[in-house]
């Protein structure tokens, strides 16, 4: 495998073609916009995400989904969650029917409640080519050569171990899990936990609140994973609990931002017009609140983020909720021990 189409020219989309450009594999980068396609091609750097990186010769541009991906031996969506399913439409009858295809997006879609990989392959047919990647990979970071971990999910084990040794690179070390379900399931509900930190942040609460959200964020992740089939294994790692840490605590998280914003008084509309970004948790909470009373699983955190964002409720109020909830033993619903 040798030639890569990405498809979503966003910072997540620009890091991944330094990354592999970088090692050498020819790597064609889609733009909605043409002229920044154009200018990915002409001068090696995205005008809209981290324009300050240099890509690769290797990487060039284009705003044709059908021309990035016709010929390509492994297919990388790099778009937001709501954006997959179009994309995965536009790019089908381009795309040969045996063609890997990675989800790079951390979501659920909002009027299903599918996962992305399950979205990709109810539109391009099969399971068995389709897989995720997930970690705590800050596309600031990745992009310049920061040593990073990711973990590959692939329903295949054979194409997993395949698409580990493309993904693999000096300062980018990539591990395979088995479970798709539980990789995605965290990387959509650790979102939305980012979140909540961030409002923390911007209320200007201490370690304790922020490592309480934290840890009681991840009990409720795994709480759900778990319902749904995954393993709980795969929440102690790299797109569990090491997604989780990453998206609370950075300074590049978007999630992280958008608490701290909506604390101090803002949106998620004027953060959006802020940042020029999409927050994926302020989608995630209202698909994964869903998805937790279809399924009967508690989501505390989540349904408070949720009420915050759209419902009118105040931050205070949704403090009050989470720290008056009736008292219970601290692995309660995760199948540990009896409810």
């Amino acid at each position: 495998m040798t030639r890569v189409a990405i498809v979503g020219a966003g910072s997540w989309g620009t890091a991944m073609a330094a990354l592999l450009g970088g090692k050498g594999l020819s790597v064609t980068l889609w733009a909605r916009d043409p002229e920044a396609a154009a200018r990915i091609s002409s001068e090696h750097r995205n005008p809209r995400h981290l324009s300050s990186v240099a890509l690769p010769e290797a990487v060039s541009g284009t705003s044709s989904v059908e021309a990035a991906v016709h010929g390509a031996d492994v297919v990388v969506v790099a778009t937001p969650s709501h954006a997959v399913r179009s994309i995965a439409e536009a790019m089908r009858d381009a795309l040969a029917p045996t063609t890997p295809v990675v989800s790079l997006a951390k979501g659920l879609e909002r009027e299903t409640l599918l996962r992305m990989t399950e979205v990709l392959s109810e539109v391009l047919g099969g399971t068995t080519r389709i897989a995720a990647l997930s970690g705590p990979n800050h596309a600031e970071e990745v992009s310049v050569g920061i040593p990073s971990a990711s973990v590959v999910a692939a329903y295949d084990e054979t194409l997993g171990l395949a698409l580990r040794e493309i993904f693999s690179a000096p300062t980018f070390r990539v591990y395979t899990n088995p479970d798709v379900v539980g990789v995605e399931i965290a990387a959509a509900t650790k979102n939305v936990i980012a979140i909540a930190a961030g409002i923390s942040d911007g209320l200007g609460y201490g370690d304790n609140t922020k490592a309480t959200l934290m840890t009681r964020g991840l009990a409720e992740m795994a709480r759900l994973g778990t319902h749904l089939g995954a393993n709980p294994l795969t929440y102690m790692g790299l797109a569990g609990v090491g997604d989780l840490i990453a998206t609370c605590t950075s300074r590049h998280s978007r999630n992280r931002g958008l608490g701290e914003h909506v604390a101090h008084g803002g949106t998620v509309e004027s953060y959006a017009a802020k940042t020029h970004m999409v927050a994926e948790g302020a989608l995630a909470c209202i698909a994964v609140d869903e998805l937790g009373r279809r399924v009967g699983v508690d989501m505390p955190i989540t349904h408070q983020v949720r009420a915050i964002l759209y419902e009118g409720a105040s931050v205070s109020s949704a403090a009050d909720a989470l720290m008056g909830r009736e008292a219970k033993d601290e692995l309660h619903g995760m199948g540990l021990v009896e409810d």
